[in-house]
């Protein structure tokens, strides 16, 4: 397996993560993580009402992610896939921008949408789902993603979010994912510093790819952190891991069909306060044997 590495501990004793796992400078604390079971805090409480005050709430290796914080509020005032006031529209400007929504409803794809560097795709006040296709976060930075839902996916390489090759500072922030072709958010070719929080995982297959084939070794920068999240009933990969740093706490995870989690090659894993309640199947780490290959390969 490749000197795959693993810490469990249960919600009660858990320990403070190795300093190889911690996105704090020193004489930093990260906040005390807490059951899920029993954290009933609204999350950003202390936040502000002021829209772009979420920038740089985010905890964990995505921490400095702020998007379009330096930018202005520009409102998505159509739900066609391209045009005037589109989504697609704000997110393929160079700028920093911090984009909001004046409508609600379905915006369907038929291609991906790539989201430029320095944005915030900012869901909140309005119900938008994204459908057909996903996004692409590809050789960007400083991204914010939050309150979107995601369902029904089409066709080869569907995923909800594809965050690759070389993004990094990423936040994917209290999303609705469910019933794509392919994966929900893949990690892979290089990305790193991202945090998924507070995510639904729901009626899906390959939930969480992390680094894309044992043939990627520049993968061993990635750094993840996963935390809040619920993995509801999907089948597996919650996440599945291949070389980098992956620190998961206070998820909740039931009722897989295959495994909760599967580390591969060179995975380092760091889980912390995480409920698993298992169903018919109850492996929840599975260890998958397989060596670094010296040639390319597709993700998988």
């Amino acid at each position: 397996m490749g000197n795959s590495q693993c810490l469990h501990r249960c919600c009660n004793g858990a320990e403070t993560p190795a300093s190889s796992f911690s996105p704090y400078k020193a004489g930093e604390s990260p906040p005390p993580p807490s059951s899920p079971a029993i954290n009933m805090a609204v999350p950003y409480s202390d936040a502000d009402s002021s829209l772009r005050s979420l920038a740089g709430a985010a905890e964990g290796f995505g921490r400095s992610a702020v998007g379009g914080l330096h930018g202005p509020i520009h409102f998505v005032t159509s739900l066609a896939e391209d045009g005037p006031g589109s989504l697609r529209e704000a997110c393929r400007r160079t700028e920093p921008l911090w984009i909001a929504f004046k409508v609600s409803g379905t915006v369907n794809l038929t291609s991906f949408l790539s989201v430029s560097s320095h944005k915030t795709i900012d869901g909140r006040g309005q119900r938008i789902k994204i459908t057909g296709k996903g996004l692409r976060l590809q050789e960007c930075e400083n991204v914010i993603v939050c309150n979107l839902e995601f369902e029904g996916g089409v066709g080869p390489d569907a995923d909800a979010i594809q965050i690759k090759p070389k993004s990094s500072n990423i936040w994917i922030d209290r999303c609705s994912l469910r019933n794509y072709y392919d994966g929900l958010i893949d990690i892979t070719r290089e990305s790193t510093d991202v945090t998924v929080s507070r995510c639904h995982f729901k009626n899906h297959d390959k939930t969480m790819l992390i680094g894309g084939h044992p043939s990627h070794v520049t993968d061993r920068c990635i750094r993840v952190t996963i935390h809040h999240c619920f993995f509801d009933g999907t089948r597996q990969r919650h996440p599945r891991i291949r070389f980098g740093k992956v620190h998961l706490y206070n998820n909740y995870t039931q009722h897989w069909a295959i495994y909760a989690i599967g580390a591969g090659v060179e995975s380092q894993i760091h889980s912390q306060c995480n409920i698993y309640e298992a169903g018919k199947k109850k492996a929840v780490f599975k260890y998958i044997t397989e060596k670094i290959r010296r040639r390319p390969g597709r993700d998988s």
